[in-house]
């Protein structure tokens, strides 16, 4: 039985990623690979892979990027944004590179992903980066409403709507989509103070290939809250599961993404351990463009050891 499931899944994911899944990998294959896995649903490797992807292949990894079936750069009608489907897409993505194991690198709603594949795939995981990446999404949730009552306490429009917001259904995509609207209406995605460096990546990035082919399927949220039960998680005890079974579980964060209160990241920190957990200081949600040296330098400090 474990044979033939085995075989379906390569029959599968082989199958899949030779018509629909992109992605492109950096470096040598000689050097451990770092798999990244993208925000979304509706996201995308490409500011990733347009601004950190090389950058970091130089340091002496092996980097692989890709867009997720039915997302970004993999344009698929008939993708269920399931979580399943996420896992038989990121299995073909070891096998297209003959990969026995890598990091896991997730960012954003990508941590959700990769946090439940390490979970049923612990032995294709040589160690576990979350990267400004959900973990407990109803707790983001709150936090950015709660937030939004102290920020527009004197907007009754925007008060009202916080109200609507919080009528909805948890488990919708729209209550998922208003939510994070709201957060960016406290730019809750934007570097505090960028810098000439961060300035010059995202220049550059608007310049590039990676811009001009920067597509969002708007349709994407739509089917994962249709289609896949568990859209609003908590995966902190799943880390915990994780930590026991081994595998080393590294946290970087922004200490301005305003999507994560203070005691989510006081909880991830216990979660993975002090020293395996850091900070960026004047950064948002996209630490690898916002401060690239910083995080850069987290990477190597922790896989290094």
């Amino acid at each position: 039985m474990r044979f033939f499931t085995a075989a379906l899944l390569m029959l599968l994911y082989g199958s899949v990623n030779a018509q629909t899944i992109y992605s492109k990998d950096y470096g040598s294959s000689q050097n451990p690979a770092i798999i990244f896995i993208h925000g979304g649903p509706a996201g995308n490797s490409n500011l990733f892979e347009g601004t950190t992807a090389q950058v970091l292949a130089d340091r002496g990894f092996y980097v692989i990027a890709y867009d997720r079936r039915g997302e970004g750069r993999s344009k698929d009608e008939a993708a269920t944004m399931t979580f399943k489907e996420s896992f038989v897409d990121l299995l073909g993505i070891y096998n297209k590179y003959h990969l026995k194991k890598a990091i896991i690198l997730a960012h954003s709603f990508g941590g959700i992903i990769a946090t439940l594949f390490v979970q049923q795939y612990p032995d294709k995981v040589n160690a576990f980066i979350l990267a400004g990446a959900l973990f407990s999404q109803q707790e983001t949730y709150d936090h950015i409403l709660k937030s939004a009552k102290t920020y527009f306490k004197n907007d009754t429009t925007k008060m009202a709507e916080i109200a609507a917001i919080e009528q909805l259904g948890r488990n919708t995509a729209d209550y998922r989509k208003r939510c994070y609207e709201i957060a960016g209406k406290m730019n809750f995605f934007n570097m505090p103070n960028p810098t000439e460096n961060s300035k010059s990546l995202r220049e550059a990035f608007e310049k590039s290939i990676f811009y001009t082919t920067n597509v969002k399927n708007h349709e994407s949220p739509v089917k994962f809250y249709k289609n896949e039960a568990a859209n609003n998680v908590d995966n902190q005890p799943v880390l915990k599961t994780i930590r026991k079974k081994g595998i080393p579980i590294y946290a970087v964060y922004g200490q301005d993404d305003g999507i994560f209160s203070v005691a989510q990241l006081s909880n991830l920190k216990n979660i993975v351990g002090k020293n395996n957990f850091q900070l960026i200081g004047n950064c948002s949600h996209y630490l690898f463009a916002d401060q690239q040296g910083a995080f850069l330098q987290f990477m190597e400090q922790m896989l290094r050891r």
